[in-house]
């Protein structure tokens, strides 16, 4: 029985991303992501013609799934200060994950930033749009300098996105929710 290409495509994605994400993008082949999809490695090979396809296309499923999470997230609170700890609310449900192994987009860098362009300019636009969404949730709250308030708040997210790895445990996501809380009161005026 042959399965159609958006279904294979889905199984193949979907086992990539689990063993990418879990293992790392160097340390998977193209044989593993076959016997973890169940899709044959000539018809791998025909949706993603190489291994740099599917670690762009991995990044770009991680880079959707992330932004839609974070919004369900900010968009369940009303208040624009709460719309800012929610964010810091949503990192802690993530590190709280079983499968919670940090950022797709710092590890991959990580690995292959430096010989990869594809790779390090994914991971650079990720940043760049969490970077944006925290700016509009700033300004929404009424920061006089959201750019600098969303600069501060990303230290604080990314700083407890790999703090969290090594310390195993989602309170670098309180501490961090903390300290945004304290730059909120020092930055913004009073609601």
């Amino acid at each position: 029985m042959t399965i159609d290409t958006a279904t294979a495509q889905q199984q193949v994605l979907d086992a990539a991303d689990a063993l990418f994400y879990e293992r790392g993008v160097q340390a998977v082949g193209m044989d593993a992501i076959r016997t973890a999809s169940g899709v044959s490695l000539k018809r791998l090979y025909q949706l993603f013609p190489s291994k740099d396809h599917l670690i762009e296309a991995y990044l770009d499923k991680r880079d959707r799934l992330w932004k839609e999470m974070l919004a369900d997230h900010v968009e369940a609170a009303t208040e624009p200060r709460e719309r800012i700890l929610a964010v810091f609310d949503f990192l802690d449900t993530w590190f709280q994950e079983k499968s919670f192994r940090g950022c797709a987009f710092i590890n991959s860098f990580g690995e292959l930033g430096t010989v990869s362009p594809q790779v390090a300019e994914l991971a650079r636009k990720h940043k760049a749009g969490f970077r944006v969404a925290l700016r509009d949730l700033s300004a929404a709250a009424g920061a006089p300098d959201p750019q600098r308030l969303a600069d501060y708040l990303i230290l604080l997210s990314e700083g407890a996105i790999t703090t969290s790895v090594f310390s195993e445990s989602a309170a670098p996501a309180t501490r961090a929710r903390e300290a945004a809380q304290l730059l909120m009161d020092a930055t913004l005026p009073p609601a």
